[in-house]
């Protein structure tokens, strides 16, 4: 074999000793991702050593990138954009219609146990990780709810007034993207005028929607419930500060626990 080959076949072993150690220590994230970089050494070793077979079309740059990508980073990509906790099948849609489309609902079912198993090992060792959002009253995991870990705190609790107001804050930043970017396809108008639908004096159907009007109506209506809902959510967050953990104001803890430390702290 070519000097080359040998160092491909020195890296496959490496990687599989790698996967062995990511599933061992339950990092089912870094195991895919890892698993995905042994199949493209992998490929290079056979190209090397057996020679290249026929040409076949080829994928588009991006969608090769895309599916090399681990499942969280197409997550954050989705919930940056949206810039409010969101539930899975918005990040589905917005994924699909902004972006790669790389997500299958499927491999969204584990990633958030994932990420707290993840943290819980080893606390901040990721620049970010998909997290929960809390609810307001009982700082529990919002139901059905993604957000990142990165944001404020507040920005991922989820009072009386939150839905709607992140239903709106998510309309706007999709309308923003799709007048900033005009060739989006039709799917992303889609989605945004799914999104808009029940906003007052917003019209058209998805193919004649305009993302101008849509912003001007969604942050009127943003206008009359923002400050309330900041101000819940602002509260929420230093009861949160007080009585959790740094992992539980991540992901949240189980009721009787919440309920506990509130009387601990009185």
């Amino acid at each position: 074999m070519t000097d080359a080959a040998e160092k491909l076949e020195a890296r496959i072993t490496e990687l599989r000793a790698e996967v062995r150690r990511a599933v061992t220590a339950g990092d089912r994230a870094t195991a895919r991702q890892l698993r995905a970089e042994l199949r493209r050494t992998e490929d290079a070793w056979d190209s090397a050593v057996l020679g290249a077979e026929t040409p076949q079309a080829e994928a588009p740059p991006e969608r090769t990138e895309a599916a090399a990508m681990p499942i969280r980073e197409h997550v954050h990509r989705a919930l940056t954009l949206i810039n409010a906790p969101a539930s899975p099948k918005l990040v589905l849609a917005v994924d699909q219609s902004f972006f790669s489309g790389a997500i299958t609902p499927a491999r969204l079912t584990s990633l958030r146990r994932d990420e707290e198993r993840s943290f819980r090992a080893s606390p901040y060792t990721r620049p970010y990780y998909i997290c929960a959002a809390l609810t307001a009253d009982h700082l529990a995991p919002a139901r059905g709810l993604m957000a990142v870990s990165t944001w404020p705190l507040a920005q991922r609790m989820i009072g009386p007034l939150s839905p709607r107001v992140d239903l709106l804050t998510a309309t706007v930043r999709l309308a923003e993207h799709i007048a900033a970017q005009p060739d989006c396809g039709p799917g992303a108008r889609r989605v945004m005028w799914k999104l808009s639908v029940s906003i007052p004096g917003v019209q058209g159907a998805p193919d004649t929607i305009d993302p101008v009007a849509v912003i001007d109506a969604a942050t009127r209506e943003l206008a009359v419930h923002r400050d309330e809902d900041t101000r819940r959510r602002a509260e929420a967050a230093r009861r949160a500060s007080q009585q959790l953990d740094e992992a539980s104001r991540l992901f949240g803890v189980r009721l009787g626990v919440a309920g506990r430390r509130r009387n601990e702290l009185g």
